[in-house]
């Protein structure tokens, strides 16, 4: 994921947090330990975007991940000026 991001983004500030074992047991995980993540990003590409549209980017340029591999990702995504 953060080579993924990293290559659309550029981003000043990119922090990706496996969050999968808080989630052990419950509804979407899959046992693999990569099921529930949270990324914190920041970039230029975010400057005047909302934040469905950022989330809406993120969930791009990751591709199949969200929703094939991972089961829940969490998306902080802002500009430098926010």
């Amino acid at each position: 994921m953060e080579q993924l991001l990293t290559a659309a983004f550029s981003p000043s500030r990119l922090v990706v947090t496996n969050d999968s074992a808080k989630h052990q047991g419950h509804s979407g995980d899959d046992g693999s330990g990569e099921s529930h993540f949270t990324i914190e990003i920041q970039s230029m590409a975010f400057s005047g975007v909302g934040r469905v549209m950022r989330q809406r980017m993120v969930n791009k340029a990751l591709g199949d991940i969200p929703g094939m591999r991972v089961h829940a990702l969490a998306i902080k995504a802002t500009a430098p000026d926010d």
